[in-house]
């Protein structure tokens, strides 16, 4: 059975995709088989940025697939160890179908309030509509490096009943050029960025493995 993350967000540009790379590279460099389902068809931003992986001829090889469905994506899930659902910005019904069939929904966000309180009403509806909130974390992306503001986010989001998982990855233009490249956040030039972006993609697996030992339990 896969471990399936859904990564979702109420407004584009948060960092949902890069989050997706990230964490299907570190699943494959752990040497367990993932994959991403690309459920944007129009912008198809993982899909594109496998291509450019395949072209620089990057291992580990990355799979990612464009689906019209998160229930044509599920029908893939139960052949990899995890699998990871790249949602569309601001599709509710497809986001609510994202959260149901996900162990883990991972809400980029930046640390303003104008990015923070859009998240905040995501969750919110997910949880009106029978999320339950231990399966919600919200991941900080294009952060300033200011460990103030950093906290004053991250008190935010814990104020209204959400984890915040470990790490943050600052704006860094390295990080852009690594993706232009087809690479991760954990594939760049300096081991500081890689770092960073390491200890965010951990959280996250220790997050989804602790969930999954409470259902065992």
């Amino acid at each position: 059975m896969a471990y399936i993350i859904g990564m979702v967000s109420q407004k584009g540009g948060v960092g949902k995709s890069t989050l997706a790379r990230l964490m299907v590279r570190e699943f494959v460099a752990g040497e367990m088989t993932a994959k991403i389902a690309d459920l944007d068809t129009q912008q198809q931003t993982c899909t594109y940025w496998a291509g450019r992986r395949a072209e620089e001829q990057i291992a580990p090889e990355i799979q990612v697939q464009s689906f019209a469905s998160v229930k044509s994506a599920l029908s893939e899930a139960a052949r990899f160890d995890a699998f990871v659902l790249d949602g569309k910005p601001n599709a509710s019904d497809q986001t609510l179908e994202i959260a149901k069939a996900a162990d883990l929904v991972v809400i980029p966000t930046g640390q303003t309030v104008d990015d923070l309180h859009p998240g905040v009403v995501l969750a919110h509806s997910l949880r009106k509509k029978g999320i339950g909130a231990e399966r919600i974390a919200f991941a900080l992306f294009k952060t300033t490096g200011s460990d103030r503001e950093t906290e004053a986010a991250k008190a935010y989001l814990a104020e209204a009943g959400y984890c915040v998982l470990e790490g943050a990855v600052p704006v860094s233009t390295a990080y852009g050029s690594a993706s232009d490249g087809g690479k991760a956040l954990t594939e760049t030039s300096f081991r500081s960025l890689n770092k960073k972006a390491s200890v965010l993609a951990q959280s996250v697996i220790d997050r989804i493995v602790e969930l999954s030992e409470r259902e065992v339990a």
